[in-house]
């Protein structure tokens, strides 16, 4: 190094040869001991390295399993940025070799997998490129914290997006862990407007590889549109049986030729991560894996205490990340999903769906021999979990809302009796051209009952609600924007006096999809950290387009310093332009899952 002087003094020459002294003589810092406190996960304390098949508890040195991620989010390492292109094929060929219409992403089924890091933002371009259907995304799980214009339930929180148009999704990722997406629009996730959404980010376990999404659903060789028509008609009976059970989109035609069995590999020796999701329309799946256990490591997107079981029950729209280790004999085995009998929770013309996990190095033609253990499943949801980032809630602030369920059978003109389900005696029906938040936009307050709203004013406060269950079938219930506390479940009617003392307020169970049984009370509660409008509703396809849903307006005077509401205007405008002119409009059923008047549009529209 070469050291220039103009007219040196004696203390510009000391000072500088202090300087130089220290840069040379002192030790380099080092790149991970020496990091801020601010950076660390305690303050002033060391990092924790980084995230490997040996120290998965940890994530990019700051942040761990522990850290509070309704708190702390990591800082935005990357923008993730996808474009889905919607379109209608009349002739697809389906993956068990039926052909029939549907909804693409990309031209692909399930679509593209959308995959970020803890903290990163996601932007989504979703072109509409359908004839005569608008569409919508719902980032299902996604807590969009500030940001509920961007969780996509068209008639909520934006207006459809109209044929020839596009909009785009632009929010940041505060959990980490499984999830997935699908259209609210219609039935379209019905009919294939569905994919997988991963974030990256710690483990309470240790894997060796992660094997990805592992996506498994009821499948259809009817659209779901017409579907629909007949599972709302009171004559029809029970809604219909699905066809067949996919996993990662693939199957063979249980009642004919056509399709392949999936095939997933695993290394022998090596612990995997597998994210199961269940993005079915009615079926909930009980699945197991011959001769080998789940370690339980996530439920929905909240980590939890390690947990080994033989068997998962999966509702609709629920996620398990689990460990499979690889420790039994070269070969194939079955991944067995089994249906509860009694159509209770869903049926199919597929009376043994499986796919294939494969060691590496056995057969890939070969299938497997051992069929496992037969077992009878049920409707019942999982119990016995443990989030690591605890929830306690004190059992004095319990002042809970109650919402009844019910089922009502009306004479639909041209159609005869139908089924109507109803919260608090309303089916909810949403304004597909005037969203909840264009309300608030406006500065209107002056909400139509069938939207089925309620007022939720206050700030960071736990909120208690009993929902009530009167009729046989169970409900997998969704609430948009919060993970829940399930604080009790129980047969009957629910009594605050009698049944107060069996609630759990010490670390309940928490999610986004809880199972409710039939004839019984569920007792949920979340704070209200996250002012926006958020739907509850049941996430079987029939049950919420026959008006099983409610909606949660938090702290609506704080939303418009929150999000750019006029954002929505001009989609809005293009919606409220095409709806004059389309053939299949207006909506007559709760807007977030559409059934059309007749069979023949049913075609037509999707044609």
């Amino acid at each position: 190094m070469v050291w220039v002087f103009n007219q040196p003094t004696a203390l510009c020459c000391a000072i500088l040869l202090a300087l130089f002294q220290l840069v040379y003589s002192s030790p380099a810092p080092h790149p991970v001991i020496d990091l801020l406190p601010r950076q660390t996960i305690t303050p002033g304390g060391r990092p924790c390295g980084q995230n490997n098949a040996t120290n998965r508890a940890c994530w990019k040195n700051s942040y761990n399993i522990s850290t509070d991620y309704d708190v702390i989010t990591p800082p935005a390492f990357n923008v993730r940025t996808y474009d889905f292109h919607i379109t209608n094929v009349t002739n697809w060929l389906g993956p068990d070799g039926v052909r029939k219409p549907a909804m693409l992403i990309n031209g692909q089924f399930p679509g593209p997998t959308i995959t970020a890091d803890w903290g990163d933002y996601i932007i989504v371009n979703v072109y509409n490129d359908m004839k005569d259907n608008g569409t919508s995304i719902h980032w299902h799980g996604i807590r969009q914290f500030g940001e509920s214009n961007q969780d996509g339930a068209n008639g909520i929180t934006e207006c459809p997006i109209p044929p020839g148009q596009m909009k785009t999704y632009d929010f940041h990722v505060t959990q980490y862990g499984t999830s997935w997406y699908h259209s609210h629009y219609s039935n379209q996730y019905g009919n294939g407007v569905v994919g997988a959404l991963i974030v990256n980010g710690p483990a309470s376990a240790n894997y060796d590889i992660d094997l990805g999404p592992y996506m498994m659903t009821d499948y259809y060789h009817e659209t779901a549109d017409r579907l629909h028509l007949r599972a709302e008609k009171v004559a029809n009976g029970a809604p219909p049986d699905s066809d067949n059970i996919l996993f990662r989109g693939k199957n063979i035609n249980p009642t004919g030729s056509g399709g392949s069995y999936d095939r997933l590999v695993l290394t022998p020796g090596k612990k995997h991560l597998l994210r199961l999701i269940n993005h079915s329309v009615d079926n909930s799946l009980t699945v197991s894996l011959v001769g080998h256990t789940f370690t339980v490591i996530t439920t929905d997107l909240v980590p939890i205490t390690p947990v080994v079981r033989s068997r998962l029950f999966l509702a609709v729209g629920q996620r398990y990340d689990v460990i499979i280790e690889a420790n039994q004999p070269v070969g194939n085995y079955w991944f067995n999903a089994t249906l509860e009998a009694n159509n209770n929770c869903g049926r199919s013309r597929n009376l043994y769906p499986a796919g294939i996990i494969q060691y590496q190095g056995a057969s890939s033609t070969a299938l497997p021999t051992n069929k496992g253990t037969s077992f009878t499943a049920t409707c019942a949801g999982e119990t016995g979990f443990s989030p690591i980032v605890q929830r306690n809630v004190p059992s004095t602030s319990f002042n809970p809302g109650f919402l009844p369920i019910d089922l009502q059978l009306p004479t639909k003109p041209g159609h005869g009796q139908v089924f109507e389900w109803r919260i608090r005696q309303t089916p909810i029906n949403v304004e597909w051209d005037h969203p909840v938040l264009e309300y608030i936009l406006e500065g209107n307050t002056t909400f139509p009952g069938q939207i089925n709203l309620i007022d939720v004013p206050q700030a960071d406060v736990w909120v208690f609600w009993v929902i009530q269950n009167d009729f046989a079938l169970p409900h997998p219930i969704h609430l948009h924007g919060h993970d829940f506390l399930t604080l009790g479940i129980g047969s009957g009617t629910f009594n605050t006096a009698q049944h107060k003392s069996l609630l759990n307020f010490n670390n309940p169970i928490r999610r986004d999809v809880v199972q409710m049984p039939g004839n019984s009370w569920l007792v949920i509660g979340y704070k209200t950290d996250n002012p926006g409008v958020w739907l509850m509703h049941c996430h079987i396809g029939w049950h919420v387009a026959m008006g099983l849903g409610v909606q949660f307006l938090e702290r609506k005077g704080e939303i418009p310093g929150l999000m750019s509401l006029d954002q929505m205007v001009p989609n809005c405008n293009r919606w409220r332009a095409y709806q004059k002119t389309s053939p299949y409009l207006p909506k007559i059923d709760s807007g977030l899952r559409r059934r059309v008047e007749g069979v023949e549009p049913a075609v037509r529209r999707i044609g």
